[in-house]
């Protein structure tokens, strides 16, 4: 393997398309708080949306008539559900059967291997298709967010003490180890884009809130990653580990 370490100096709410849609500015107040952190040495809070809160799993669902995939992890008193447009946290509400979570005009409703969702522009009718542990501190220690991707196969874990992220490329044979700076970080968004400083090579790593499934495996992740790096681009998915 070859080691490169160089050093140098909530839940988001938007519209649905059948099903969901909509973006929100990059507040510069969030990524100065987000640099400030870095100067200190600490690492940045990310936003509440990358995360599956309590929940010990994630779930996929495959819905029509708009062939949406969705991803959903249950709390005890409210429901994280993201589209491929971003993400929802909707709370419990009162049913005769099943589990129902609303907010708003936006509602989930959960009878065993079947949903229904429903929006201002329409129902969707889905069906559980997959599901995915959610990664603990036990498996990855000391990481508050890791993101992979395939073809070829890579990582990147960001430290949940510092800002430092370590990547590993190419199936493992490269490790690099580099600390970051915060160039934007959205909370409303659920959006993070980091990047390095005067120190080369150059990466860039986005973060974005929304339903992603490995391209292997389509197992469900809560995020979607993309990596740039030395002159390549990689596109994965990602989740926040909670302590």
């Amino acid at each position: 393997m070859k080691v490169l370490k160089v050093w140098g100096g909530a839940v988001v709410a938007a519209g649905m398309m059948v099903i969901i849609g909509g973006c929100a500015a990059t507040p510069s107040s969030e990524t100065s708080a987000a640099n400030q952190a870095a100067q200190d040495n600490r690492a940045p809070f990310f936003p509440s949306s990358l995360f599956p809160g309590s929940a010990q799993r994630f779930d996929a669902w495959h819905c029509e008539p708009a062939r949406q995939h969705l991803v959903t992890a249950t709390n005890a008193n409210d429901l994280r559900l993201w589209s491929l447009h971003g993400a929802w946290r909707l709370p419990q509400a009162v049913v005769a059967s099943g589990a129902r979570y609303q907010d708003g005009e936006i509602s989930f409703w959960n009878r065993g291997e079947k949903a229904l969702v429903e929006t201002p522009r329409g129902q969707l009718q889905c069906t559980l298709a997959e599901h995915r542990d959610a990664l603990t501190r036990s498996e990855r220690p000391g990481v508050m967010f890791f993101g992979r991707g395939n073809e070829p196969g890579w990582s990147v874990a960001l430290a949940n003490e510092t800002p430092t992220l370590t990547m590993e490329l190419n199936y493992g044979e490269e490790s690099v180890q580099q600390p970051y700076m915060v160039s934007v970080m959205d909370n409303e968004a659920g959006r993070v884009v980091l990047e390095n400083a005067d120190v080369t090579p150059f990466f860039r790593v986005r973060i974005e809130a929304g339903a992603c499934f490995d391209s292997m495996s389509g197992k469900p992740f809560p995020a979607r990653v993309t990596l740039t790096y030395n002159g390549e681009q990689y596109s994965g998915c990602g989740q926040g580990i909670a302590p």
